[in-house]
């Protein structure tokens, strides 16, 4: 629901007596603060998606509290970077919350919420199993998002029959998402194969001189495929998150087209 209809929807039934002139500041507000942090409630209206929780240097009680507050505004809430200690404590406190070893993400949606919301399928590619944990946080950050994915994992140019094998599939997506570490080759090989879009996310894992990610990063900047775009060392969250933002609006413009050649 937009800023307009929600507006208009909670002045409805303020006028019509269902709820009062508190109940609805309440319901207006943009943003909470319990002292330690600020809930930006407005986030979703503004970016498509709500807020966030990133986990590192968050206690597990903090982390409890925001999800709390952000349960009663929208209805799905990712949170990363949560460890295993952390996540026990979290679960114990929400029973319909899912929490993903590998990847350190939370996730939880409304029991009405459906789980995909779009058509197609976002391709999540990793080169190696080293490179899975990175991955997953991408592969369940487009889960959160509502977006379908298909895991491709240990393709990577050492052996890269193993990557043509999984060609069709990858050619298929929506979106590629490609995952890799040591040298950083592998969104080379796919995007010049595919005809879509294909985020690059480096890794840290290789031996000295990949320089805990960097050569990775600079091989992927300096790319001669077209169609790539980089994010961050180890950042999934980030090219699973740009991965689902290309693939709602790819989604948009198809329902938009299919409207119009209605009429």
């Amino acid at each position: 629901m937009d800023n307009q209809n929600n507006l208009e929807a909670i002045l409805h039934k303020v006028k019509e007596g269902s709820i009062g002139i508190e109940e609805a500041k309440e319901q207006l507000k943009t943003y909470e603060n319990l002292g330690f942090a600020r809930l930006d409630f407005h986030r979703e209206n503004r970016q498509g998606f709500p807020e966030v929780i990133y986990g590192e240097g968050k206690t597990a009680h903090q982390i409890i509290e925001i999800i709390k507050g952000l349960q009663k505004r929208h209805r799905r809430i990712l949170g990363t970077r949560i460890c295993k200690e952390k996540a026990e404590k979290i679960l114990n406190h929400f029973m319909d919350i899912e929490y993903s070893s590998l990847a350190e993400t939370i996730f939880w949606k409304h029991e009405d919420e459906p789980e995909i919301l779009y058509d197609g399928y976002i391709a999540v590619v990793s080169a190696g199993t080293s490179d899975l944990k990175v991955a997953e946080e991408a592969a369940e950050t487009i889960r959160a998002m509502g977006c379908e994915t298909i895991r491709i994992c240990d393709v990577g140019v050492a052996g890269i029959h193993r990557l043509l094998d999984q060609m069709e599939t990858i050619q298929n997506a929506a979106v590629s998402v490609v995952v890799a570490g040591m040298e950083g080759a592998l969104p080379s090989a796919v995007g010049g194969l595919v005809d879509h879009p294909v985020v690059a996310v480096p890794t840290s894992i290789g031996y000295g001189a990949n320089f805990g990610g960097l050569s990775a990063l600079l091989s992927m900047l300096n790319s001669c495929a077209s169609g790539i775009s980089v994010v961050n060392i180890d950042n999934g969250f980030g090219g699973g998150y740009n991965a689902a933002l290309i693939h709602r609006m790819g989604n948009s413009k198809r329902r938009q087209k299919h409207e119009n050649s209605l009429f």
